[in-house]
């Protein structure tokens, strides 16, 4: 049996390995630097990645899957709404009665629901909701949401023009 290597430019670092203090997979500056690097452009060549980061590109393909096996990233392709027929996108506030995983868990299982956050401030949650037009943003808030048990109340929030969206944040 191959011993581990303590070289955080291993690929071989133990599956697995979690942080002591949260629990979560640990991720050294090589890992850190691959996400960077799909963060730019996920379509890049694992042999580019490997040359930027260090790593022969059969290291980086298995940092790369063992980070998707972890949940750490998805590799995904994110479109403009508007350029596919969604012309209508709100973020909208909603108070809640009582306990807020039945509300969540209903509101993501909703298509034209892109996100959900449970928060602390004015409003319980927070959802971005994408829709074909005015019609339909009103249907899903008016029918399907406002209808939900324990929705208290709701306040739209409607885009009038997205200055700026990214996925960029890096690895800080």
């Amino acid at each position: 049996m191959a011993s581990r290597s303590t070289d955080p430019k291993d690929p071989r670092e133990p599956r697995g390995s979690r942080d002591p203090k949260n629990g979560r997979p640990a991720l050294d500056d090589v890992s850190l630097a691959i996400i960077e690097q799909l963060q730019e452009d996920g379509r890049r060549p694992y042999a580019a990645i490997g040359k930027a980061v260090g790593l022969s590109e059969a290291a980086v393909r298995q940092r790369v899957q063992k980070l998707l096996d972890q949940g750490v990233m998805q590799i995904v392709a994110v479109t403009d709404p508007l350029t596919v027929g969604f012309r209508r996108q709100a973020m909208l506030g909603i108070n809640v009665e009582g306990d807020l995983d039945p509300v969540a868990d209903a509101l993501t299982a909703m298509s034209e629901v892109e996100y959900v956050v449970m928060t602390a401030g004015s409003f319980d949650l927070l959802v971005e909701i994408v829709c074909e037009d005015d019609d339909h943003l009103l249907e899903v808030i008016n029918k399907r949401i406002r209808s939900l048990p324990g929705v208290r109340s709701t306040e739209s929030f409607v885009y009038l023009k997205l200055k700026k969206q990214t996925y960029m944040w890096g690895s800080r």
